[in-house]
């Protein structure tokens, strides 16, 4: 009976920056990993970035050096911070953590990007 929910989205203007929140509910058990996904409009679903619970980050080619992911484990909370955003990062972001055997979905959160 977990749930994942997303915060923070909007419309933003190029260059501008956002940061998106998603805190678990329902459980205090910690996932093992924590991921950003995004998926814009006739596009396939791609990784962001992630963060393990011993703390190691990946990020996908196109947001290194522009986006952050941490997380606060006595939060259940896990963020993305995302700076110099481009048109190409419109997208619904999605919050997903890892809970072997199991993966849970956040409902997904628009950002928009003007150009």
């Amino acid at each position: 009976q977990v749930q994942l929910v997303e915060s923070g989205g909007g419309l933003v203007q190029a260059g501008g920056s956002l940061r998106l929140s998603c805190v678990a509910s329902g459980s205090t058990f910690s996932f093992n990993t924590m991921r950003w996904y995004r998926q814009a409009p006739g596009k396939q679903r791609e990784l962001v970035a992630g963060i393990s619970s011993g703390g190691s980050m990946i990020y996908a080619d196109s947001v290194k050096g522009r986006f952050t992911i941490s997380r606060d484990n006595a939060k259940n909370t896990v963020y993305l911070h995302m700076t110099s955003l481009k048109p190409e990062d419109t997208a619904v972001y999605f919050c997903n953590g890892l809970r072997p055997p199991s993966a849970y979905w956040g409902q997904g959160i628009q950002v928009t990007v003007s150009s």
